[in-house]
């Protein structure tokens, strides 16, 4: 479980790098931290059970009872902040979508990356494709189309209009 952990917590903080411009909260990445943290707990807490099982100590699996029993609650605990906070968490996470979508021009960092949210989340705006009617770049270029990251994969030739919503 450790080593799921450990991995799980590494690949997060991988790939953060590729959606860093929309989680500019400085603690986006603590939960990958805390999980690796956990990983490494877990790894001696398991080291301290088995060492108790092997010597039978009751001393040792009685410690391993109370630990297992803490952290029992910390999940729990976890799981209803989770639930508890989940609206705000996604409320600060479409507003800074919203203000990186607003710097999108089709050249600059921020555009290389709402393109690859884009096509990697087979997604077109922040909640759909009329998201982006409201941006700079949409009434500066007037022809009333999305980034070509917004239209879908099978779809060979198309332009991103907004009268052909089902390409995108």
């Amino acid at each position: 479980a450790a080593a799921g952990l450990s991995y799980v917590g590494a690949y997060v903080i991988n790939t953060y790098k590729s959606y860093d411009n929309f989680l500019q909260d400085k603690y986006a990445l603590l939960p990958a931290v805390i999980i690796i943290c956990i990983a490494v707990v877990m790894f001696i807490i398991g080291l301290i059970g088995c060492c108790a099982t092997f010597r039978e100590s009751r001393v040792g699996l009685g410690l391993f009872l109370a630990i297992i029993l803490v952290i029992f609650i910390a999940e729990v605990s976890a799981f209803v902040l989770g639930f508890v906070y989940r609206e705000k968490v996604k409320t600060d996470v479409q507003g800074t979508m919203h203000s990186v979508f607003e710097k999108y021009d089709g050249k600059n960092p921020e555009s290389a990356v709402v393109d690859y949210l884009q096509e990697q989340l087979h997604c077109c705006g922040v909640k759909n494709y009329s998201d982006w009617t409201t941006t700079q770049w949409f009434n500066s270029t007037g022809n009333n189309s999305v980034p070509l990251s917004c239209c879908r994969q099978d779809m060979k030739n198309c332009t991103g209009r907004l009268d052909q919503p089902q390409e995108l």
